[in-house]
């Protein structure tokens, strides 16, 4: 397998992919869904929810959290999940700009 030759794009570009792919999976996405409706920590209660066996969930959970788009605090025995705010702004900053950046249809298609 090739390179990725990252370093040809700028920092704003590479964060951004490295978000996104992240989140590029559904479990995931649902994760997310679930941590923010609940606005407030998740400890444990996604295996219920989400039908995924806990070794699943502990992987995608672990990505996330590997990207800070999560963080985790040690409660007892069990590790408690919440959005990180810092990334998610950024985030919203980021991707919300990209999908901006589109100026709408034009004939060339």
């Amino acid at each position: 397998m090739g390179l990725t030759k990252t370093e040809i794009f700028t920092d704003e570009q590479n964060q951004l992919a490295q978000l996104l792919k992240a989140m590029a999976h559904p479990a995931r996405i649902a994760i997310l869904q679930r941590i923010m409706a609940s606005n407030t920590c998740i400890c444990g209660d996604l295996v219920d929810e989400l039908g995924l066996a806990q070794a699943t969930i502990s992987q995608h959970l672990k990505e996330l959290k590997n990207a800070g788009i999560i963080q985790g605090t040690i409660e007892g025995v069990s590790v408690c999940y919440c959005i990180n705010p810092e990334t998610w702004k950024l985030m919203e900053a980021n991707i919300g700009g990209f999908l901006k950046s589109y100026k709408g249809p034009v004939s060339c298609c």
